[in-house]
Order: C-alpha cells, then sequence, then structure tokens
C-alpha cells in the first residue's frame, strides 16, 4: 500500500512538472519555446529530406538527408548557415579521400587504416571546427558502401550520391531554419547584463547587516569570497548571451522588419557588460581587503566607518537592482533614475572618506584595513558611475 501511495505522488508529481513545462512553453518566451519550436523545425527538416530523397530520388540510403537536416538545425541562422557549409565540406572530403584511396588500392584493410588515418588527420582542422569529426564518420560510411558495391560505375554513382544526399539536407535544414520563425535573440544580450546586475546586487545586499554588527567574522568573509568567486561562471554565460544575440541578427531576414531594426548594434550592451564585470571583480576584490581585518581591532572607533560603508554598499545595492530590471523600451526612464542612484553612491562614497578622516582611521597604514576599503569604494564608485554614463550615451545617441 505505502508503496503504491508512493507511486501515484510521483505519478502526480511528474504531471504536475509536464503541466508546468506546457504552461511555461505555451505561455513565455522561454527555453520551452525555444526547445519546442527547434524540435517542430527539425521534425519538418527530416521529414522534408527524407521524402526527396526516398520518393523523389529513391536513394538505397536515404537517411543521410534527414539526418544532415537535423544536424545543421542550430539556434541561430548563422550558425544553421555556417555549420552546414562546414558539414557538408567534411563529408565531401571525407568521401573523396575514401574515393582516392578506393580506387588506388582497392577495398582491403590496409585501404581502410589509410582512410582512417587521413580522414582523422583533416577533421582536426580548425576550418571544420566541430563538424571535423563528420570527416571520419563520412568516410566510413563511404568504405562501406564502396566495399558493397559490385563495379566501379556502380561506387561512382553511390559515392556521389551520399555528398548530393548531405547537400539535400543541408539546404532543406538552412532554408527551414531561415523561413520559418528563424530565432532572433536580441533579448539575450538584454538578459546577460540583468544577470550579472542581479549577481552584483545579491552580494553587495548581503553585505551591510553584517557590517553594521562590526567587524566581519572569518566565515562571513570567507562566505562573502566564495560568492564573489563564483560570479566568473555568470560571466562567462552573459558573454555567451551577448555572442548569440550578434550571431542571431546575422543572415536573419527578420532583421529587414521595421521592429527590429534598433537591434542591429550591441556595441551598448558589450560596454555595459564589460563595466559589469569590472564592477564585480572590484567587489571580489574589497572582499578579499576584509581579510586584511585583525581579529581584535579596537585601536580606533571604527563603527561609525563600517556603518558609512554599509550605506555605500546599500547605494550600490540599488543601483544593481535597478539594472538588473533593464528594459530597452523604458531605456530613457532607466537611465535617468540610475543616474540618480550613482549620485546618491557617489554621496555615500564620500561620506566613507569623510567619516574615515574624522575618526583619524590610518589610511596610511597598510597593515590595517582601512586604506584599502576607501580605495576599494573609490575603484567601485568608478565603475558604478561608468556603467550609469554608458547607458547614459547610449540612450542619448
Amino acid at each position: 500500500m505505502a508503496a503504491d501511495a508512493q507511486a501515484r505522488t510521483e505519478r502526480t508529481e511528474w504531471l504536475a512538472r509536464v503541466r508546468q513545462w506546457w504552461g511555461r512553453a505555451l505561455h513565455y518566451d522561454g527555453s520551452e519555446r525555444h526547445i519546442l519550436l527547434l524540435t517542430g523545425k527539425s521534425t519538418l527538416a527530416a521529414t522534408l529530406a527524407w521524402m526527396v530523397s526516398y520518393y523523389a530520388l529513391d536513394a538505397p540510403s536515404p537517411a543521410f538527408a534527414p539526418f544532415s537536416a537535423v544536424t545543421i538545425m542550430y539556434v541561430t541562422v548563422y550558425q544553421s548557415v555556417t555549420q552546414s557549409l562546414r558539414y557538408a565540406g567534411a563529408v565531401a572530403a571525407g568521401v573523396a579521400v575514401q574515393a582516392a584511396l578506393g580506387f588506388l588500392a582497392g577495398p582491403d584493410l590496409l585501404t581502410f587504416v589509410l582512410v582512417a588515418v587521413i580522414a582523422l588527420s583533416i577533421g582536426r582542422s580548425h576550418v571544420l571546427g566541430v563538424q571535423g569529426p563528420q570527416v571520419a564518420t563520412a568516410a566510413f560510411f563511404a568504405f562501406s558502401t564502396y566495399s558493397s558495391a559490385g563495379d566501379n560505375a556502380t561506387r561512382i554513382t553511390q559515392l556521389g550520391e551520399i555528398v548530393l544526399l548531405v547537400l539535400i539536407g543541408c539546404a532543406i535544414g538552412t532554408a527551414v531554419n531561415v523561413t520559418i520563425a528563424p530565432p532572433m535573440r536580441y533579448r539575450s544580450a538584454e538578459y546577460s547584463v540583468q544577470i550579472l546586475a542581479r549577481a552584483l546586487y545579491d552580494l553587495c545586499a548581503d553585505m551591510p547587516p553584517a557590517l553594521r554588527e562590526g567587524a566581519p567574522e572569518a566565515g562571513t568573509i570567507a562566505r562573502w569570497r566564495e560568492q564573489a568567486a563564483q560570479t566568473d561562471d555568470l560571466i562567462a554565460q552573459a558573454r555567451a548571451g551577448v555572442a548569440t544575440a550578434k550571431e542571431s541578427v546575422q543572415y536573419n531576414p527578420r532583421r529587414l522588419l521595421r521592429r527590429h531594426r534598433g537591434h542591429l548594434t550591441f556595441q551598448g550592451y558589450d560596454t555595459v557588460l564589460n563595466a559589469l564585470e569590472r564592477t564585480l571583480h572590484q567587489l571580489a576584490s574589497l572582499t578579499r581587503s576584509l581579510d586584511q581585518w585583525q581579529e581584535a581591532e579596537n585601536d580606533y572607533l571604527y563603527r561609525h566607518f563600517l556603518d558609512r560603508y554599509a550605506a555605500f554598499l546599500e547605494a550600490v545595492s540599488e543601483f544593481a537592482l535597478a539594472l538588473s530590471t533593464l528594459d530597452e523600451t523604458t531605456l530613457s526612464q532607466q537611465s535617468q533614475r540610475l543616474a540618480g542612484l550613482a549620485g546618491d553612491a557617489q554621496t555615500r562614497r564620500r561620506e566613507v572618506a569623510d567619516e574615515a578622516e574624522a575618526q583619524g582611521l590610518p589610511l596610511a597604514d597598510a597593515t590595517r584595513p582601512y586604506g584599502v576599503l576607501v580605495i576599494e569604494a573609490t575603484r567601485l564608485m568608478e565603475e558604478v558611475q561608468y556603467t550609469s554614463d554608458t547607458l547614459h550615451t547610449w540612450v542619448e545617441a
């Protein structure tokens, strides 16, 4: 009974997850909808390629066409075009290697070894990229076809047919991807900025409460440093998102539509992304500077200094939170708000320096954290101000 109840619970949970997945796919332009669209287009391209190769050409190996059509179905039109050319080139190279050696030496074991060595060597060429292994794959299929054919005329016909089917599959796959809802991922650049801004907010918002309680403990500083170190992966993801956005407009007919004409350049996103990356690195440097805090730092009145520093980080977190909701449709209003938040952060930064001077903290003492923290705050503020100025310039342009 218990096992049956658990099975029913698991089945109910699975059905709930399925419904949620389909709900997101139908109502939101997210990864679920992109998966459905890519699956549907791949199915259509494979079906059309099979119909041409099997019914129209009556090819003995019709599967080459639908396999090729699916292989080059990428998330951007640019990738589909470039990878289809590389894939077709890789297959042609593999078949050519087999044809040349087959007719010279015959279909024996030594010929296969030579074919494998040469095809694998060609496949390592950087020109073919990720399609390099297809050289050997095509050569092996070609060797099998060559060995099973009865005469040279049949062999030539069947080897040529392999290349033809691959070209047909690539052409159909590319055509389907270009003509049916070609992916336009320019919003990926916007999402990339939002991801990094959110990471900046999470870290900045976590630090002020602890600083207001006094000198942070070693475990707390270690947690901040670990959190800052994890942003490297987010930076890599963000850069990949911007790269995808740039690719999505190349060779894409949708970029000619009026509503997409303003999204053909991503220089502004690149600049903001670079500024955010430097800001995160600067914040990571700030967390490392806190390690200089001595366990018994009682020679100076530093509590007010830490209160000012917490206020400064809170102001930076407010700026990051606003940046994490970046929306190009309201960029003009957002840039004005970000400029105001940057101004508030600048005021809090000056208060940090003023408080350190008022308390007579040893800013020049390299063994104490005060001077380093003031410098880190200044550098962090410079990056925040630069990000705000970049957005303002972008909007004005």
